[in-house]
């Protein structure tokens, strides 16, 4: 499937079946999170059939039901931890595979974290009940701004609209300048995480570097 069409696809799912994941499936997660690990600095850990994390009251607090498989992102690096963590979550995607971008609503984790390092955050992983449901989005005028109408432009814009956010808030915005993306973002909880994530969508579909 097409990079622009699995972003598409992709919604958050909080409730999944017991279907395990496959060795085969893990071997490429695995794979992916080794090679992740080396490009980005960050310490990202999957664990498979540990329902400990998620057996608790601020998991059913966040309505997640029977979560087995998640991926703990370690580091210092909020942005590379969104930047990155996306990659794995598009990846399981296009697996047949479905996740959720998890801030506090968990319990503790199994990662093996070392200061200055810190769980950033988490993705819970497997197969959902449902495919989850598309999120509202701002306008692609509040979400970039270009000193020169540019298709590439709009449509780096229209990817990053796709990216999950917390809370849906999309702070994040695009400004093409002198042939030049830079990505801003305004105050929120995990913005600079959700910067990432969105960098990643419009460098990925574009090929265009983001400052």
């Amino acid at each position: 499937m097409e990079l622009l069409e699995v972003m598409k696809a992709r919604h958050s799912v909080r409730a999944y079946t017991d279907q395990p994941i496959s060795e085969e499936q893990q071997t490429k997660i695995n794979a992916l999170v080794e090679k992740l690990n080396a490009e980005s600095g960050l310490h990202m850990q999957v664990f498979y059939e540990e329902p400990e994390c998620f057996n608790n009251f601020m998991a059913r607090y966040g309505k997640f039901e029977n979560v087995k498989n998640y991926i703990a992102v370690v580091g210092t690096d909020s942005e590379a931890a969104g930047y990155y963590g996306e990659q794995l979550v598009l990846a399981c995607q296009d697996m047949g595979l479905n996740t959720c971008w998890v801030g506090v609503t968990r319990g503790k984790t199994k990662a093996k974290v070392k200061a200055p390092e810190r769980v950033l955050v988490v993705i819970t992983l497997g197969y959902g009940v449902t495919q989850g449901v598309p999120h509202t989005s701002k306008s692609l005028a509040e979400l970039g701004r270009a000193d020169v109408p540019t298709e590439w432009f709009d449509a780096g814009v229209e990817a990053a609209a796709l990216a999950p956010t917390a809370l849906n808030q999309q702070k994040f915005y695009f400004v093409l300048k002198d042939g030049e993306v830079t990505g801003k973002t305004r105050n929120s909880v995990y913005a600079k995480m959700d910067l990432g994530i969105a960098k990643y969508h419009f460098e990925a579909v574009t090929g265009h570097h983001v400052k």
